[in-house]
């Protein structure tokens, strides 16, 4: 059997901890649109994972650009190529998009960004109830297209994996049995 080529381990933990932070921001804000008794509880730490991930994806944008991924397997012809490479940087673009615009969301409802319940952010948008109401949106807009995004990186993972058999999976994982960097 070919040994796993896998990404270094700091992309490793650097992705699982955006998977982690983006669930729970997306559990939680899902939660949270439905909640009365604890909404404010909700949105501090919903806003705490926001900057969390906003700061986790920069530098793994950075870890990305110097340091390149290791090659696909031969299952992965030249058209699937072209799509994982546009779906990273999709979920890159998302992933930097819906803190940023949930930042300036807040910001344009006259409420500051908090982290940990204590550490103010400043403003970077204007109060403007016309502005919060299309960020809002846009937010809510954003947070669908990214669930949508992981579900296809999923399925596309899980189709190479259980299907293909080419263990697409093990590049980010931490198991042992294949070669490669630990």
């Amino acid at each position: 059997m070919t040994p796993v080529e896998r990404y270094p381990a700091r992309s490793r933990i650097l992705h699982w901890l955006t998977a982690l932070a983006v669930f729970g921001a997306l559990f939680i804000g899902f939660v949270m649109v439905n909640s009365l008794g604890s909404y404010g509880a909700l949105v501090g730490v919903h806003m705490t994972l926001g900057v969390a991930i906003l700061v986790i994806v920069v530098i793994r944008a950075a870890n990305r650009f110097t340091h390149r991924a290791p090659r696909l397997p031969a299952t992965v012809g030249s058209v699937e190529h072209l799509l994982v490479v546009g779906s990273e940087i999709g979920l890159y673009a998302l992933l930097v998009a819906q803190p940023l615009v949930g930042w300036a969301m807040v910001s344009a409802g006259g409420r500051p960004v908090v982290l940990f319940g204590s550490v103010p952010l400043p403003r970077i948008a204007p109060f403007d109830a016309d502005l919060f109401f299309v960020l809002r949106q846009t937010h809510s807009v954003l947070a669908y297209l990214l669930v949508a995004a992981i579900a296809a990186h999923v399925s596309a993972v899980l189709l190479h994996t259980v299907t293909l058999r080419d263990r697409m999976l093990s590049r980010m994982t931490f198991g042992w049995g294949d070669k490669g960097e630990p």
